[in-house]
């Protein structure tokens, strides 16, 4: 038996391993002062109670966390099972571990049942809510897991309920915060008592193969070691393993196939020092390998939401087994494991003085779906944002998310839109209270209506937090008051057009209403009116651009009075001498014209360094035009509009990157958007659009857009590619 001392000291060991640094006198302090005050309480195995917060002490200095989580961690049932108080705990070691070990106890206090996924969505979501600070969270996770461990000594009722819970609620936020190696085991414990009989099935049969499993990882690392060491990559590390049992059994439940039958039983990880060193591996994994079609992921260059990096592809061996690999550096490797613990531990330093708001990006997390389909990744989408959020009770019990700072008000159009509409009075924990009242997370809320309220008022927008509330409130008024709705949309729309010192013959001319109500999606002005009125639109929106659809008509004027003049010069007197060039927008020049409106062709995406042309719009400037667009032939020009093309050219100050597109024809094979992927990543260039189709004759077309400085740069790109294997043509459409 290994004593309660034994397990603290290995407790320290741990921390020293990475945290020479820690209290360990305050680490001490904790472990002594939660001994003393749990006792001689037992746990159902036996063994005393102490053992229970020095294991999940141990999960925590696992993760890597540090003094306070580890101080914390000792303490957490300080308040719940003994006579210590918060005010104790905060004045012997620190009011942050206080806090934390309150919100523990907060957690652990609330009760889970049987309920709609969407109910036990809210639920996950308010446990965060619910936690400040996100250590919380992860020494919750880390009781949990050791409660599971010792699940064996609970009745089976018990057994059932807490596995329930593990899979419904902690396996999940385990997952959305990167705790992969926590989450894989929280699943597997909590298998092997909801359906003890497919989890020893699973057990047995891995037990049965493990030798014939073992040889065969044994060979390909062997395999990929011998080929990495061969091209010389520095510093590499290659290890395999077995799906882990719960991954198994999600795959035959939804696949509907036995063991034999999985694609991807086995995965293998290869860490390296760089990002450059994933690439060359991936090009000797996939040498050494036949890669499938349609398995490779490059999270490197796209990260997941919470950061998560690595290459994925899924390749089959000689003995025709297929199995993935996944490439990654030792950084990514760490965030990888331990999600969000990894990064507290490298951004905090190892210690908790820095506010919570210094991470507001872990409560923007959206999921970890290293294994995930793209089902599961829609739904975890609802998680997005939780932490700007607060969660209250109906008087049944049903939880309901909310923006934070909500009101009844947006309570009440959360429910429906009827009880919104004919609210007169609201409840909070049986008080009655105003409708300016800001809800908090826990809060049980009671609406009271009357078949005789008079509907909602027009103050009520203001007051509500949520744009569903104040959609439907919009939608009532629209609705309900039209007339009135016109004439308060009318004079708001009168005053700020004053403000903005224009006039109403200005807003009517011909050329300017159509363009503003075209713009802003309304038919009529009565219409734009309507919705000012209502709240819909805003009467400052509307100004604005009645003013630059006046300024653009304006400016759309003297660009056709300029080539009117132009024209009647060149027929006269034949073509005058240039005038002086003047610098304009965008790093164009217009010849003779200074401040004009200059917008590049998407018919050709000319960048610097190429030939162009401009041709003077109809209210919409200059479009300039490579000239060997097929757009840019002036005898395609109708004869009344030919004395609109301008000369124009590049200034020699430009320092912004052009978008332009790129056309590549290739013969299809696998790997090639691979290829064609690294070759631009090698250019460094910023690619903002790519796709691609085959076609039935064996090609494949690739359209790619993407920023250069200029056309030097672009000829570079386009001569990488060209020298892909596959690739035929590489071309800058045009027409």
């Amino acid at each position: 038996m290994v004593t309660v001392e034994e397990r603290y000291k290995h407790l320290e060991r741990t921390i020293r391993g990475y945290n020479i640094s820690a209290d360990f006198e305050q680490v001490r302090s904790a472990y002594e002062y939660a001994r003393e005050h749990h006792g001689a309480q037992m746990r159902r195995d036996g063994t005393p109670f102490i053992t229970h917060p020095i294991q999940v002490a141990q999960i925590v200095a696992e993760m890597r966390l540090d003094s306070e989580s580890i101080v914390a961690a000792l303490l957490h049932d300080c308040i719940e099972d003994t006579d210590s108080t918060y005010e104790d705990i905060a004045r012997l070691f620190s009011p942050t571990v206080a806090d934390i070990v309150d919100g523990v106890t907060k957690l652990t206090r609330v009760k889970y049942t049987t309920m709609e996924e969407e109910q036990m969505e809210n639920l996950r979501k308010m446990l965060f809510a619910m936690s400040r600070d996100i250590r919380v969270i992860l020494i919750k996770i880390a009781d949990r897991l050791h409660n599971m461990r010792t699940m064996e000594y609970q009745t089976p009722a018990k057994q059932k309920k807490k596995a329930f819970e593990t899979m419904e609620i902690y396996a999940p936020i385990a997952h959305r915060l990167g705790l992969a190696k926590l989450k894989w085991e929280l699943e597997d414990l909590s298998l092997k008592y909801l359906d003890p009989v497919a989890y020893d099935e699973i057990q047995r049969s891995l037990e049965a193969e493990s030798a014939e499993h073992n040889q065969f990882m044994s060979a390909v690392q062997a395999q990929i070691t011998e080929r990495l060491t061969e091209q010389e990559i520095p510093h590499t590390t290659v290890y395999g393993r077995v799906k882990h049992p719960y991954s198994i059994y999600r795959k035959m439940y939804l696949q509907e196939k036995t063991m034999a039958e999985l694609y991807d039983l086995f995965a293998f990880r290869v860490l390296v020092d760089t990002i450059p060193d994933c690439y060359n591996v991936l090009g000797v994994i996939h040498d050494l390998y036949k890669p499938i079609l349609g398995r490779f992921k490059d999270y490197i260059a796209t990260p997941k939401p919470n950061m998560y990096q690595s290459l994925h592809t899924t390749v089959i061996g000689d003995e025709g087994i297929p199995f993935e690999v996944q490439i990654r550096t030792y950084d990514m490797h760490a965030i990888a494991e331990y999600g969000v613990a990894a990064h507290w531990k490298y951004k905090r330093n190892l210690r908790g003085e820095q506010g919570e708001g210094t991470y507001e990006w872990i409560r923007r997390l959206l999921e970890n779906q290293e294994d995930a389909d793209a089902e599961e990744f829609i739904h975890s989408l609802k998680i997005d944002l939780f932490a700007d959020e607060v969660f209250v009770f109906t008087p049944r019990g049903d939880v309901v998310n909310l923006p934070a700072g909500a009101t009844p008000i947006d309570f009440a159009y959360s429910i429906h839109s009827v009880i919104g509409n004919t609210m007169v009075g609201a409840k909070v924990n049986g008080r009655m209270v105003g409708f300016d009242y800001q809800l908090s997370s826990g809060d049980v809320v009671e609406i009271a209506t009357s078949k005789s309220a008079h509907g909602p008022s027009r103050d009520w927008i203001a007051l509500a937090r949520s744009s569903e509330a104040r959609s439907k409130i919009r939608q009532w008024f629209k609705r309900e008051r039209r007339d009135e709705n016109i004439a308060q949309g009318r004079s708001a729309f009168d005053s700020e057009l004053r403000h903005a010192g224009l006039t109403m013959g200005q807003v009517t001319d011909s050329g300017v209403l159509p363009a503003v109500l075209k713009q802003s999606g309304f038919q009529t002005l009565d219409e734009m009116y309507a919705a000012i009125g209502y709240g819909g639109y805003t009467a400052a929106k509307a100004v604005n651009k009645v003013r630059n659809e006046v300024r653009q008509q304006t400016k759309a004027a003297a660009l056709e009075k300029a080539a009117q003049t132009r024209a009647e010069k060149e027929a006269q007197e034949g073509r005058p001498p240039a005038p002086p060039k003047v610098k304009s927008e965008k790093g164009i020049i217009v010849e003779g014209l200074s401040n004009c409106l200059v917008k590049f062709a998407k018919c050709c995406t000319p960048v610097p360094g190429d030939e162009i042309t401009g041709f003077i719009t109809r209210g919409y400037g200059v479009s300039v035009h490579r000239k060997d667009c097929p757009n840019a032939n002036p005898s395609r020009t109708p004869a009344a509009e030919q004395g609109r093309w301008i000369k124009v050219s590049w200034s020699d100050d430009i320092r912004e990157p052009y978008s332009t597109a790129l056309e590549v024809v290739c013969k299809d094979r696998s790997g090639l958007l691979v290829d064609v992927s690294t070759a631009l990543s090698t250019c460094k260039v910023s690619v903002t659009g790519l796709n691609s189709h085959a076609t039935a004759d064996g090609f494949a077309i690739f359209h790619i857009v993407l920023s250069v400085t200029d056309a030097e740069q672009l000829s570079q790109v386009m001569r990488k590619i060209h020298q892909i294997s596959g690739v035929m043509k590489v071309n800058r459409p045009a027409g």
